[in-house]
């Protein structure tokens, strides 16, 4: 490949990884971008878990061997197997004279004294006869390594291939940095920032998301919506540092009890209001565990408990064709809550044809004020 091909492969590999819009598809595009630059016939990406002590194959790409796949779930290696990613790294290239990245074949290292064996019996169990291994560096620091391999019986990779591979890695580097960046910002935008738990903004997105399964497959989706009693007295007494700390407390209840149910979503909507959203549970599921967060909110320090509603898709609501009507209905369901002081969930559908939280979800809306009223005095 000539310098024009190189400087088309390097660009070709970063726009992929500027395209991708999940780590996965950035890991992806950075090993099949290094495959095809280097014309190699297999790629991995692996990441050095330092806490671990291992090397974790993110991705394989290429021409897989049977024992390999494409998004491994626990294909690990020790790193004490592989010294040169960590002892080789800081102990020579910093005085220069070898490539950065370097070259194994099924016959042994190219380029310098010694070999790593295990890469080299890898390289003869999988039919491969030589790779290119290129450490990828964040911040002056191993970060992991890319991997490429060429099949048997074809040209073996030479020192020219592990100089440009070198350029590689240093691109793939630069587009895993932006990656991790735009997922700190994404986990930034849909987290809240003082109970760790998702914002409104997620809740939003997850509840469309789960309320167009419920209309094309029938998933049952099931809203709590709470409000945290007592926090004004607690601000206006004690300090708003301490109704902090009450809100983080509660956070880690709603968190736990939100674990029972599987994949459902944890969130403080703002103030002293937070949600739970599962798919998949029944309704009697969500109504259980809301209970046990009612009965766990009461014996927080401080706090006077929790007002709970719940409305499911599996219980005789009528018709969810949106995320609005859903939310309205939870929200209604934790206004009665609140207005008789119920210990114990308020749950939309389960008192006959003419609920009350169903007629006022149903309602003209008039305003958060007019909802409480309506409630106020109702048995």
């Amino acid at each position: 490949m000539g310098d024009d091909g190189r400087l088309a492969a390097v660009v070709a590999l970063a726009q992929g990884m500027a395209a991708a819009r999940s780590p996965r598809q950035s890991w992806r595009a950075a090993a099949l971008g290094a495959c095809r630059a280097l014309s190699g016939g297999f790629a991995a990406l692996s990441v050095w878990e330092r806490d671990l002590g291992r090397l974790r194959v993110l991705v394989n790409v290429g021409e897989l061997a049977p024992d390999e796949e494409e998004f491994p779930e626990d294909e690990a290696y020790p790193v004490h197997q592989f010294p040169e990613i960590t002892e080789f790294l800081h102990e020579r290239w910093v005085s220069g004279g070898d490539p950065d990245a370097w070259v194994e074949t099924a016959e042994g290292a190219a380029g310098r004294s010694g070999c790593c064996h295990q890469r080299v019996a890898a390289l003869r169990r999988r039919g491969r006869g030589s790779c290119v291994v290129a450490p990828i560096v964040q911040h002056g620091l191993a970060w992991g390594e890319l991997y490429v391999a060429r099949p048997a019986g074809v040209p073996a990779f030479g020192r020219a291939d592990a100089d440009f591979a070198t350029v590689l890695a240093a691109v793939v580097a630069a587009g895993i940095a932006q990656t991790e960046r735009l997922e700190e910002a994404r986990r930034l935008a849909f987290t809240d920032a003082l109970t760790g738990l998702a914002n409104r903004r997620a809740v939003d997105v997850r509840l469309e998301e789960a309320v167009e399964r419920h209309r094309t497959g029938g998933d049952v989706v099931s809203l709590a919506v709470c409000d945290l009693n007592g926090l004004k007295r607690v601000n206006d007494t004690l300090g708003h540092a301490v109704g902090d700390r009450l809100l983080e407390r509660f956070g880690s209840v709603l968190s736990l009890c939100g674990a029972m149910l599987p994949g459902a979503v944890a969130a403080r909507l703002g103030g002293d209001e937070f949600c739970l959203l599962a798919v998949g549970p029944s309704a009697d599921d969500m109504v259980k565990v809301a209970g046990e967060l009612c009965r766990r909110a009461a014996e927080l320090e401080l706090g006077e408990g929790v007002a709970c509603g719940v409305a499911s898709t599996g219980d005789p609501i009528g018709p969810v064709r949106s995320a609005r009507r859903l939310f309205r209905l939870a929200d209604a369901a934790q206004y009665r809550a609140k207005a008789v002081r119920a210990s114990r969930p308020v749950v939309a559908g389960r008192e006959g044809p003419d609920d009350p939280v169903v007629r006022l979800a149903d309602e003209p809306p008039h305003g958060p004020a007019a909802e409480r009223r309506s409630f106020r005095g109702r048995p």
